[in-house]
């Protein structure tokens, strides 16, 4: 009596529904999704299983094409009763090699299935009769090459899944699609239908010249795909699409829009999706694929590649929200701060200023005042995100408010401002240094400021460099009755002083005593050609303390470095 081995390709569905790509299942055999095919099986005799050939193994393992069948419409075989006791127990495997099992329980809820494109129709009587040796080789092939699409597909959207900047989306898109549509070269022009932008090209396989010439070609075909099959010969291409191809070396393309469904949050009710930053839905941009010689996708690899960008179009649509949010509060903080550093005779200035990737609350400025002078300020606001950095903008403006009126008394300024905090921002606090600048009659300068449990600034010249300690006071809104001293320091031509806030020490990772060390170590090693220009000084600072470029990449610290050069 052979033994009888039950597959249900309902349960083969539910489990690569789990992988997220069950489309693929309802679009090759939406007729038998529910049809228990009964597969004979030779019982266990403990004798070899007939030798098969090597042609017979590429076959069934995906390495090698297999002839299309038709799937199976007959009805279906009474089934034997059971065994009493007997558990049933769901696979799929092949007569000769092991393939990947799929099993779920039986409580698995079924699965909405996701129109796509119908898979083609073989016609009638492909499939080999029921009860023969063949269909059941023939229905093992249909579910190896289901499997090994399954998992093609799953392996590329994990690998997508795993990107979060827009660039690095697009560029893996167009790796995967090349590999399931079987071409060498691509291009990506992103320009969403929103414009709100970013407009820009990517490419696979394609130098910048090349990339730029393509960019000179109308590529897509509005809403609808687009298969050139012969870009030489063959109708629809442009002349100047000719010559690009000739040019370049292509000779068919597959072109497809790039339509994100998904409205994005807000969009039912409330502001624009575009004020939040994501791209509402419609067209992103085209993508396309060029092949080296004339030739299009089969149905096959069209299937598959339909069905990963409904995915991928939605996870770049999401990144390309992300990278506009960071965008919106970068232009939000550089606009809370000076646009450039004002020209004072006598003195050179040089900032560098790094936001973090939620936006943060360090600020700098620079404010000619009355009589010649020069107020300098740097600080912090506690917290992260639009909330702090318009907390920064506040405070910013009214210390400039208080420095216009009463700038020669620094220990004053931060007074009234920490004044306003508590009445106005209670459930904040902030670090700040406020230095009132003026000009003496000799040469050189003098500084006056006063500082509320912000970073010493550090003195750099040719005969010292040393810490001006102004940190003996709490943070702003920190205690009931804010307290400050005042320090004065006399400077001479060519020495500099660098300004700076917490962010700068935190992004060294080590602790607050060995960051300071470095950077006293940093600004020390600095040869007199470097100290003559703060924007060298600065920069080399910087190189010193963050050598493998930690200063400009994201980090959840803003950086604030401030340098000022005294005039010889």
């Amino acid at each position: 009596m052979p033994t009888i081995v039950r597959v249900e390709v309902g349960s083969l569905t539910a489990a690569q529904n789990d992988m997220g790509v069950c489309d693929a299942i309802h679009a090759d055999a939406p007729r038998i999704a529910d049809e228990k095919c009964w597969l004979p099986r030779p019982p266990a005799t403990g004798r070899k299983p007939p030798a098969v050939s090597p042609a017979r193994v590429r076959k069934v393992a995906g390495s090698e094409p297999s002839t299309p069948v038709q799937a199976d419409t007959d009805a279906p075989v009474p089934a034997p009763a059971a065994p009493s006791g007997a558990t049933t127990t769901t696979t799929a495997s092949t007569a000769t090699t092991s393939l990947p099992v799929a099993s779920v329980a039986s409580t698995t809820p079924p699965v909405a299935p996701i129109p796509v494109p119908p898979a083609p129709n073989l016609g009638a009587g492909t499939m080999p009769p029921r009860g023969t040796p063949d269909r059941s080789l023939a229905v093992q092939d249909r579910l190896a090459a289901w499997v090994c699409d399954l998992s093609l597909l799953h392996e590329l959207t994990e690998r997508l899944a795993r990107t979060a900047e827009l660039d690095d989306a697009l560029h893996e898109v167009l790796r995967a699609g090349a590999t399931l549509v079987g071409a060498r070269r691509g291009l990506i022009a992103l320009d969403p239908a929103d414009g709100f932008g970013p407009g820009t090209s990517v490419g696979l396989g394609l130098g910048r010249s090349e990339l730029g010439s393509l960019e000179t070609v109308p590529l897509g075909a509005g809403s609808a795909e687009r298969v050139l099959r012969d870009l030489m010969h063959g109708p629809g291409p442009t002349t100047r699409y000719r010559e690009v191809a000739a040019q370049l070396g292509l000779a068919a393309s597959f072109a497809v829009p790039l339509v994100a469904e998904s409205a994005g949050p807000g969009h039912a009710a409330g502001p624009h999706p575009a004020a939040l930053g994501h791209p509402s839905g419609g067209r992103l941009g085209t993508a396309v694929w060029f092949y080296d010689e004339p030739a299009e996708p089969a149905d096959r690899q069209h299937r598959l590649v339909t069905l990963y960008l409904r995915f991928a179009v939605e996870h770049v649509a999401r990144c390309l929200a992300l990278g506009r949010a960071r965008a919106a509060a970068r232009a939000l903080t550089e606009e809370l701060l000076p646009a450039r550093l004002p020209r004072v005779p006598g003195l050179r200035m040089a900032v560098r200023h790094t936001t973090g990737p939620r936006g943060g609350g360090d600020w700098y400025d620079a404010l000619p005042l009355p009589e010649g002078a020069l107020g300098l300020s740097v600080g912090g606001v506690t917290g992260a995100g639009p909330g702090a950095v318009a907390a920064m903008g506040r405070l910013r403006a009214s210390l400039r408010a208080y420095a216009v009126m009463e700038g020669e008394d620094p220990v004053a300024v931060l007074s009234d401002l920490e004044l306003l905090m508590r009445l106005a921002e209670p459930t904040r606090s902030a670090t700040a240094l406020f230095a009132y600048v003026t000009a003496l009659q000799g040469g050189g300068h003098k500084l006056v400021m006063a500082g509320a449990g912000h970073c010493p600034p550090l003195v750099v010249g040719d005969r010292r460099c040393e810490y001006l300690e102004t940190s003996l006071s709490a943070p702003l809104n920190m205690l009931s009755c804010w307290e400050a001293p005042c320090a004065e320091l006399v400077l001479r031509p060519g020495e500099s002083v660098l300004l700076y806030t917490d962010g700068l020490l935190h992004r060294t990772g080590e602790p607050a005593d060995r960051a300071l060390a470095r950077l006293h170590s940093a600004a020390q090693a600095a040869p007199r050609s470097v100290r003559a220009d703060p924007e060298v000084l600065a920069d080399h600072v910087l190189r010193t303390l963050f050598p493998d470029g930690r200063d400009r990449a994201e980090h959840v610290e803003d950086l604030v470095l401030l340098a000022v050069r005294f005039g010889d």
